[in-house]
């Protein structure tokens, strides 16, 4: 099993807070709050970039 190389947004600067990604050797889309991160949440890159393009067009109502 190999260990997976998290990345955080650049909207997040040095905050210890925030929402990671990373992708597992299937090719599925990881999640993960920073300040909690055994917990994961797997999904596919169809609906990360689906949520991503949601966000990035206002679609989502924050």
């Amino acid at each position: 099993m190999s260990i997976p190389t998290w990345q955080k947004s650049s909207y997040s600067g040095n905050a210890s807070n925030c929402v990671e990604l990373a992708k597992d050797a299937d090719a599925s889309a990881l999640l993960r709050e920073s300040d909690e991160p055994s917990t994961i949440i797997v999904t596919s890159p169809r609906a990360i970039g689906g949520l991503l393009r949601a966000a990035r067009s206002d679609v989502i109502d924050f």
